[in-house]
């Protein structure tokens, strides 16, 4: 079985048993914005606090 398909059973089983889908796609939601940030921080694809600083200022 593939790890992230064990990892969302897994976190799936955890959940209250009267959990509605709602809250079920929302958590899979927040764990997949993780596994997102987590890869783009492996890969490099990050902005400095100071490149944001510099790209908030033109808007």
């Amino acid at each position: 079985m593939q790890v992230i398909k064990k990892e969302i059973i897994e976190s799936i089983s955890n959940l209250p048993e009267d959990v509605d889908i709602e809250d079920i796609m929302y958590h899979l939601y927040v764990i997949d914005k993780i596994k997102r940030g987590q890869s783009a921080v492996q890969n490099n694809e990050v902005v400095s606090t100071e490149e944001l600083k510099k790209e908030i200022e033109t808007w």
